[in-house]
């Protein structure tokens, strides 16, 4: 009687999981140079359009510089929260999409409370979403697809 013997080596899972994650590194860091040169692309065309950027409490306007240390930052926010998500999440990409969705929502806000100009604060809640419709799809869409 010959049987064999099946082992379930881990190790495939592993190097999956190593690789999505990987690719979505890869993919978030792209995706966050691409939405920092669109916000500050469009940040220069809405400065140029005549959109100030002024403070109010401090009166210093917002260089350029700003935009993208800004969206560099909190694009990069976004591909660790979508990591944390493949890591420990069953429905990773459900799950970062409704959270990135709910984030951007409440990141539309701020901009109004500050006190600046009506087209100010507008360009600024548009730049959110500019930032998002890079980010968001690109995250999702690498969190979907199986390897």
């Amino acid at each position: 009687m010959t049987g064999t013997t099946q082992t379930t080596d881990p190790a495939p899972d592993r190097v999956g999981r190593t690789h999505r994650f990987r690719r979505l590194t890869g993919t978030g860091l792209i995706a966050a140079l691409v939405a920092v040169v669109a916000t500050t692309v469009a940040a220069a065309l809405a400065r140029t359009a005549g959109v100030d950027f002024a403070i109010p409490d401090g009166g210093e306007t917002i260089p350029l510089s700003g935009f993208a240390v800004v969206t560099c930052f909190f694009s990069l926010v976004g591909v660790l929260i979508a990591a944390a998500l493949l890591r420990w999440s069953i429905r990773p990409a459900r799950r970062f999409l409704w959270t990135a969705v709910t984030l951007t929502a409440i990141s539309l806000v701020p901009p109004f409370l500050a006190g600046a100009a009506l087209a100010t604060a507008v360009t600024l809640a548009g730049l959110h979403l500019v930032a998002a419709a890079v980010m968001i799809p690109a995250l999702t869409r690498t969190l979907r697809s199986p390897s």
